[in-house]
């Protein structure tokens, strides 16, 4: 009986004394706080490459502000669409989606995109898969390459792409590395367009020209107001004639950085035009502005009242009426580039405001 006690009492001093021990180590040891890695910090501005869809989105504060997009049918690489930041699409939607109540004219007006009716004697402007087969000889086509890089950034995000000027039968007139930089804070939007174009293997010549350069089509609403007879999409997307048309919600109108206004600023040399209408309630502002390191500089202006609203800096003989001549060539080897800032606000903005985004711009 006493063995056993003895055994008991030993057993329990073992398991007091191991208790004992464990409790020093841990009241020495410093406790562990729990902590979770945090998530990556999204940034404002995002850029989306879809490959299978051939583009590359641009998303800001999570909405869509616009797309680079390529595919074969158009002929050329384009950011389609534009959306305001209260999120308008102002773009004209023909030919890439169906729509009700768009004119039908100029296929190859897309987006906003950027090339030029005359290039040793091919046009790269008008080319689109509306032209004969047996015509298409006489027109040239760019070809997206690669996405060189993308950044995001909560302040900016950058797209820089490459491009090739490509003849009928495949030679490579220029060489394209363009960069694109989106920004986007409260009611304004903007996107830099800085385009280098390279001469590649002989010297390419711009003979002045008035399809040219930098080109957008907007929706029905930024046009200008018009009773002319026109072709329409239907309800199912098909071609209509218009005899007359409806001019409701239609009041765009131009002014450019001299303070002409309307179809007057067609042919008009300027830093910057305005194009501006509301929709609804909604005021907006579609600036272009031209860089005064571009050739040509203050650019011409191809403003159309149907919608088309381009400037273009190498069309001196056609716009000034033969009073000037450019036909601006590089040598094989040679660069120029091209700056653009397209603004896209909402709500009044003012020439003074306008000028001093210019002044930003320029430095």
């Amino acid at each position: 009986m006493k063995s056993r006690i003895l055994n008991f009492r030993t057993i329990v001093q073992t398991i007091t004394f191991s208790l004992a021990l464990s409790m020093i180590a841990c009241k020495g040891e410093p406790k562990k706080e729990e902590t979770t890695m945090p998530e990556e910090t999204k940034k404002r501005i995002q850029l989306v490459a879809d490959e299978a869809g051939k583009k590359v989105d641009v998303m800001i504060d999570g909405n869509l502000f616009t797309s680079y997009q390529y595919p074969q049918n158009i002929k050329k690489p384009v950011l389609y669409p534009l959306v305001t930041p209260k999120g308008t699409k102002i773009t004209r939607k023909f030919p890439l989606e169906p729509s009700e109540g768009e004119r039908v004219d100029h296929p190859h007006h897309v987006g906003v995109w950027f090339n030029y009716g005359d290039v040793n004697g091919l046009d790269f402007w008008n080319n689109s898969d509306s032209i004969a087969v047996e015509k298409r000889e006489d027109y040239g086509t760019i070809i997206h390459k690669s996405i060189e890089a993308t950044e995001d950034g909560d302040d900016e995000a950058q797209l820089k792409v490459s491009m090739e000027w490509q003849a009928p039968n495949g030679d490579i007139l220029l060489n394209e590395n363009t960069t694109f930089v989106f920004r986007g804070k409260d009611n304004v939007y903007t996107i830099d367009r800085i385009t280098k174009l390279t001469a590649n293997k002989e010297d390419v010549l711009f003979k002045d020209n008035k399809e040219g350069m930098l080109g957008i089509r907007v929706t029905r609403a930024l046009e200008l107001p018009s009773d002319e007879p026109v072709v329409f999409t239907d309800a199912s997307g098909n071609p209509t004639p218009v005899a007359v048309l409806n001019n409701e919600g239609v009041n765009g109108n131009y002014i450019n950085s001299d303070g002409i206004e309307g179809l007057d600023t067609w042919a008009k040399r300027s830093k910057w035009v305005n194009l501006h209408s509301t929709i609804g309630d909604e005021k907006i502002a579609l600036v272009v502005m031209d860089h005064k390191d571009n050739v040509g500089y203050p650019t011409y202006w191809h403003s159309r009242g149907y919608g088309l609203f381009a400037a273009n800096p190498l069309g001196q003989n056609v716009f000034s009426k033969g009073k000037e001549t450019l036909n601006f060539e590089l040598k094989k080897g040679e660069s120029t580039t091209f700056k653009h800032r397209i603004v896209i606000a909402n709500g009044d903005v003012s020439s003074e405001e306008i000028n001093t985004m210019h002044d930003d711009f320029v430095k």
